[in-house]
């Protein structure tokens, strides 16, 4: 559970990706327009972890791409309604200076006026999918709302991310994520929409190994690691990554809103003693082929 004051462990941090790692693409990082950057720093600064890394988008990019990592797909999500076209024009401006080095992926509030409408057209402004976090639009994963964005992305063959994993959750949400979120809820959308690619982010966390048994039975369902290789959260079992399948498991950082070193979780990796192909599938594989990167 997220709560004020969680520490900040100011950790050493690296110049480079570590040595020996294969082509690395970081599935997970966000990026958002300077006002809405702030908003969210002085949220985490009152109800979780104070952010390492408080820096404008562009800097985001630049600094994870100018340390060894090959490409970024990059992450928003609307808060509200009414602010996605904003959001969508800014991430499409943004990442078109980065000249294919980065992906970026639409952000709609379930059931705004018009979402189909702003889907496609921030698939139309060059997006290439759409991030919900349950936790944050407050809307069951099964209601018609967000059922209105999985029909969508699964005819338009876009992927969909969706943070529906019922921790890290905080006191500070407005509706409990253990109401609206679950491994069963996500089941029965990858079984009504077997045509939509799904990415669960931080493996799924408390419901670890629902999840990764999820992801041996739906081919349409991809987890990131997002954060679970840290050693920051207890979790209730250790992350055996050979364990998965691994061809459905990606590598994401959350950088910048993290209060760690960036390239902690790589050194995890390093050290983890993964085959070299698991490490392939991990660090640029499976990320390339959910997204359709080419690195």
């Amino acid at each position: 559970m997220l709560k004020p004051n969680l520490p900040s462990l100011n950790d050493s941090e690296g110049e480079q990706v570590p040595e020996g790692l294969p082509a690395l693409v970081d599935g997970h990082v966000h990026l958002f327009p300077p006002d809405i950057f702030s908003a969210l720093w002085t949220w985490f600064d009152e109800n979780a972890w104070p952010i390492r890394y408080r820096m404008p988008a562009s800097e985001v990019l630049e600094y994870l791409l100018s340390r060894g990592v090959g490409h970024v797909v990059a992450l928003q999500y609307a808060h509200k309604p009414r602010i996605s076209r904003m959001l969508n024009r800014f991430m499409a401006k943004t990442c078109s200076r980065f000249h294919g080095r980065v992906t970026g992926l639409a952000a709609v509030f379930p059931g705004e006026k018009d979402a189909d409408e702003i889907i496609r057209e921030a698939f139309d402004s060059g997006l290439k999918g759409v991030k919900l976090h349950a936790h944050v639009h407050c809307f069951d994963m099964n209601s018609e709302e967000m059922n209105q964005v999985y029909a969508v992305c699964e005819a338009e063959r876009k992927p969909l991310v969706i943070h529906a994993g019922r921790e890290p959750k905080s006191e500070a949400y407005r509706r409990d994520p253990y109401q609206i979120c679950s491994a069963d809820k996500l089941k029965r959308v990858l079984q009504e929409f077997p045509g939509l690619r799904v990415c669960v982010p931080h493996l799924g966390f408390d419901e670890i190994s629902a999840y990764r048994k999820l992801v041996e039975r739906f081919d349409n369902l991809w987890l990131d690691t997002t954060m679970m290789l840290s050693e920051y959260f207890p979790l209730k079992e250790p992350i055996e990554l050979e364990s998965y399948r691994i061809d459905r498991a990606m590598y994401g950082s959350d950088f910048p809103n993290i209060p760690y070193a960036w390239d902690r979780e790589l050194r995890w990796v390093k050290r983890a003693g993964l085959r070299s192909e698991s490490l392939e599938w991990l660090l640029h594989k499976s990320c390339s082929e959910f997204f359709g990167v080419k690195i």
